[in-house]
């Protein structure tokens, strides 16, 4: 029988690794070893502060959860290893899988989506990410023309700013308050306003105003943040109206409705890490943590803006 450690909230404020005993690996399923993980800061850090309200714990569930919201819990899903006993076609597969943070775990073999040709693993964490810009853009789509701002260069802004760069025609802006994060995207962040589009990832108040702002007549704002239990001032005043401004929700718990009939997730979540194998997705995610380390660090990681768009966490003898 295996031993596995995962990362769990135990409060608000508290994590600590606990460990457990694997059960015998069950038919159709695959065990698969960790090397990398990222910490998604938007939702983990609204789970590790207990700020989920419970309306939405249900809703918030990640794939492979462990206890219940507000927790103890154990959260995640943004993972990266290889398959160690299964399927013997695919014992060696590099795999990702919507996995909390955790050395070794056991899943349905159809959850462990294998790695394009080319991925390196310690990118392959930005998978979730790439997926929940990629549904914006099925949900609303910037056309020929347009000139589109993304405000908020986090994990999901940039992969939104990569997706968005090679359309021909489009004028495209980027803006966020750290240095690091605007020289990440490489945008031009001095946009004139009067946009088409606006995507708006900075899970604040100050960037949904400049969003709004940003906006010329009759543009849609796509807000893309979650607030968890906060009630964020929204600048409903000014031109708001004048301008017929549509203020609207993209959200990756469901296919985009203008795709539904023809991604199911896991087909989704495939593409993205099909785009992902794309050079221009190579981003710098930084020095990982490693996984021993993660409780005494992880609210400085959460904390952290603009440093890396996605902290990532390295198991064993993965190179961090």
């Amino acid at each position: 029988m295996a031993d596995a450690a995962a990362l769990w909230v135990t409060g608000p404020g508290r994590c600590e690794i606990r460990r457990t005993a694997l059960p015998d690996l069950a038919p159709g399923h695959v065990r698969v070893r960790a090397h990398f993980s990222g910490i998604s800061r938007g939702t983990e850090r609204l789970v590790f502060e207990g700020r989920v309200p419970q309306s939405e714990y249900a809703r918030m569930r990640a794939p492979f959860q462990d206890g219940d919201l507000p927790g103890p819990v154990k959260y995640g899903y943004c993972m990266v290893g290889t398959i160690e006993a299964g399927d013997a076609s695919r014992i060696g597969e590099n795999v990702f899988v919507l996995h909390p943070h955790q050395d070794v775990f056991d899943v349905p073999a159809e959850a462990a989506l294998t790695l394009p040709v080319g991925l390196p693993p310690e990118a392959t964490p930005l998978a979730a990410h790439l997926e929940t810009a990629l549904n914006a853009l099925w949900d609303f789509p910037a056309r020929i023309g347009d000139r589109v701002a993304i405000v908020g260069l986090g994990a999901v802004g940039l992969c939104l700013a990569k997706l968005l760069a090679p359309t021909p025609g489009i004028e495209l802006f980027g803006m966020d308050p750290s240095p690091i994060a605007r020289a990440r995207g490489g945008l031009k962040d001095d946009c004139p306003g009067s946009c088409h589009l606006v995507f708006h990832c900075s899970g604040s108040e100050a960037g949904l105003a400049q969003a709004i702002a940003l906006a010329g007549y009759e543009a849609t704002i796509v807000e893309m943040s979650w607030y968890g239990d906060a009630a964020p001032r929204v600048p409903l005043g000014g031109a708001f109206h004048s301008q017929r401004l549509t203020l609207a929700a993209s959200q990756v718990g469901s296919v985009a409705t203008a795709r539904r009939a023809h991604y199911s997730y896991g087909q989704r979540l495939a593409l993205a890490l099909r785009l992902l194998a794309a050079p221009a997705f190579r981003l710098d995610l930084g020095v990982a943590t490693r996984f021993a380390d993660l409780p005494a660090n992880y609210a400085r990681l959460l904390a952290a803006q603009g440093v890396s768009p996605l902290p990532l966490v390295a198991y064993g003898d993965s190179d961090v």
